[in-house]
């Protein structure tokens, strides 16, 4: 192997695709990145087993050939070479050691086979289809804050999704919930996710995936299987595996009852919650939010500091309620409102509320309340 590269386009792959691997692992090549040459292009692998993330990036080639070497180690060398500057990666004869040159820094790294690094994307897919990246990505930003983190309940550490016809009309759906809190955002399901199965993408996936959407504008190619899922996105490919385990069914705790709307300002109320949680030094304090009569007070109390209070105008004509919620929680969620106002419709202090996005029906929140 033997051939010349742009350090810009040698880095922004490796930036790619060095995330996935684990900076301690048992098994030695799976802390590696393969590298092979082919055709005018280099290609690079890495994987932990369960992602698997390759690149194609354009370089000149003398000699085809393929290696592992430790993925971190690489990029923070090409990471600290000058900007504009080209790189050799070159091996010896035995396969053992490649050199890294670049102007007067040379570095000689150590080299595991090729025939040992793991390959997870065998496999049929059973349906595909194309998507925007923006609405891929608003899918993500709407719901994974709500990924479960708790891992005796595995099957709540990633994102749902699935298609349902709403109105007649079918509709791409994901879903995220940790029992306390569940969002749940759609799109119009795009041709060819029909009668797709159930899946359940995992929580580091959703985290990679929504890092490569970020620099993608294009429509992206998704295939899936019962059990993997594949984003084809320009040069980029991720494959992953998918969470096996059956996703509870979410219907059954968005409430359909509540009558009490409370409508506010999204970003006023934000800030209040804000200023009111800082009087709370332990984590999930509860926020008290009483209304009545067009008014909203917040009152947070800490036996250790103090009280805090902010009273706001909204709008809200039902019966006067006390209610408590997670100050974390409420935060998360009016971060992912897309409009100025937001609406709370409440049943009673013991009842899960619903949040909806007042410049987005696609997208729901459920909120579990606490004693206050």
């Amino acid at each position: 192997m033997h051939i010349l590269i742009e350090r810009s386009n040698l880095l922004k792959s490796l930036t790619h695709v060095h995330r996935v691997v684990e900076r301690r692992n048992t098994i030695p090549i799976l802390s590696n990145v393969l590298l092979r040459t082919e055709s005018g292009a280099l290609r690079l692998k890495a994987t932990d087993l369960d992602i698997e993330i390759t690149e194609s990036v354009p370089a000149t080639g003398e000699r085809e050939g393929g290696t592992t070497v430790p993925a971190h180690l690489l990029y923070d060398i090409v990471r600290k070479l000058s900007d504009g500057a080209e790189v050799k990666l070159s091996t010896n004869a035995e396969g053992t050691q490649m050199t890294v040159a670049s102007g007067r820094s040379n570095f000689r790294l150590q080299c595991l086979p090729e025939a040992d690094f793991p390959d997870i994307t065998a496999g049929q897919f059973t349906h595909s289809f194309q998507l925007k990246a923006s609405e891929l990505a608003r899918l993500i930003e709407r719901t994974q804050f709500a990924i479960s983190t708790e891992e005796t309940r595995y099957y709540l550490n990633g994102i749902f999704l699935h298609t349902i016809d709403v109105d007649g009309a079918p509709r791409l759906r994901a879903v995220a919930t940790d029992g306390h809190r569940l969002a749940r955002a759609e799109t119009d399901a795009p041709a060819g996710s029909e009668g797709m199965p159930g899946i359940i993408v995992p929580r580091k996936t959703v985290g990679e995936l929504q890092k490569l959407l970020g620099e993608a504008e294009d429509e992206i190619l998704v295939e899936l299987s019962d059990s993997k899922i594949r984003f084809t996105l320009s040069d980029i490919v991720m494959t992953s595996k998918l969470i096996d385990g059956t996703f509870p069914d979410y219907q059954r705790v968005i409430p359909t009852g509540n009558d009490k709307a409370l409508t506010l300002d999204r970003a006023v109320f934000a800030s209040a919650v804000d200023r009111v949680s800082t009087i709370s030094s332990e984590r999930g304090r509860a926020v008290k939010l009483a209304v009545a009569d067009g008014q909203l007070t917040l009152t947070v109390n800490s036996p250790d500091a103090g009280t805090a209070t902010e009273e706001l105008a909204v709008g809200y004509e039902a019966d006067s309620i006390e209610i408590g919620f997670n100050a974390r929680y409420l935060l998360d969620i009016t971060g992912q409102l897309s409009g100025e106002e937001a609406v709370f419709m409440m049943a009673d202090p013991g009842s899960p509320t619903l949040i909806k996005d007042g410049a987005d029906e696609g997208t729901l929140y459920v909120l579990m309340p606490m004693r206050v």
